[in-house]
């Protein structure tokens, strides 16, 4: 497993009984995580003492209840990146912390070949990979289906002193940008996703990953360059493990690059010591 490192303002203190406790900057969160199948002696205080928890409901969906007023947007930092985070209706805060294992990577190769590099990061929500490629010197084309999910990335390039970055901003169904690109003959170095188990576009195109991801893999190797430097695939989608997540780009993607693996990414609990595994990612490579 690949942790990710380098937070300042954020931390997985404890897990337990189905939940997360983390800190968000000065906030302390308790969010239910379903693989958290055991129950651990809660020896840390901050469990009673949190700012917010959120709630699953019976019926689908949840609400946050929060214990000291509620809480507006905090800045927390990776690196010389910073983001914009705040509760959403859906227990997400805006950024998913374990990605920052990936970032590293993308950041690293990019630095490395000393040449001009384009991306496409596609399903780009708020942009943490998007920014940590276009810190590393990249030009990036930033792709996702909610405009309100574009709207906040800028305004983390813009925390970021990022705004004058070389990076498109497009609000449009993946798949149907995808395709535009091709028909345009437009190439890319390196492509980035990481789709939902299920979505909707912004005319209320159905996405469904176990129906889309291969057609999609299929299409994206012809975005690809002469020299390609990395393609990654990102989920967190159950019924993807490492193995079939890898060989699902291995028939597809794979003769382009050297390098194939795929493993979890994940964030060090600071009360154990042990990492909680929090997706999958499959990476070529040259």
């Amino acid at each position: 497993m690949r942790a990710a490192v380098s937070w300042r303002d954020y931390e997985l203190i404890d897990t337990s009984d189905g939940n997360r406790l983390e800190r968000w900057g000065e906030k302390i969160l308790i969010r239910p995580d379903p693989q958290i199948i055991w129950n651990t002696d809660k020896v840390n205080s901050h469990w009673d003492n949190v700012d917010a928890r959120y709630y699953r409901s019976s019926s689908g969906g949840g609400s946050w209840k929060y214990f000291h007023g509620e809480i507006s947007r905090q800045n927390i930092h990776w690196k010389d990146l910073t983001f914009k985070v705040e509760p959403t209706g859906f227990k997400h805060m805006g950024l998913f912390p374990e990605q920052a294992a990936n970032w590293e990577f993308f950041i690293n190769k990019i630095e490395e070949t000393k040449r001009p590099i384009s991306v496409i990061n596609l399903f780009a929500y708020t942009g943490g990979a998007t920014l940590a490629c276009a810190k590393a010197g990249a030009s990036v084309c930033h792709v996702d289906a909610s405009k309100g999910m574009v709207s906040w990335a800028r305004e983390n390039a813009k925390l970021s002193s990022l705004e004058k970055a070389p990076i498109r901003w497009i609000v449009d169904d993946c798949e149907k940008f995808v395709a535009r690109e091709i028909r345009r003959g437009r190439k890319y170095d390196a492509i980035i996703l990481d789709p939902p188990s299920y979505g909707r576009g912004p005319n209320g195109e159905v996405w469904k990953i176990e129906n889309k991801i291969y057609g999609l893999l299929t299409m994206l190797k012809q975005l690809l360059s002469e020299k390609p430097l990395f393609f990654a695939l990102n989920s967190y989608t159950s019924g993807l493990s490492p193995e079939t997540m890898k060989y699902l780009v291995g028939v597809t993607i794979a003769d382009s690059f050297d390098n194939l693996s795929c493993d979890e990414v994940g964030l060090k609990v600071s009360q154990t010591d042990f990492e909680l595994p929090c997706g999958n990612t499959a990476l070529a490579w040259n």
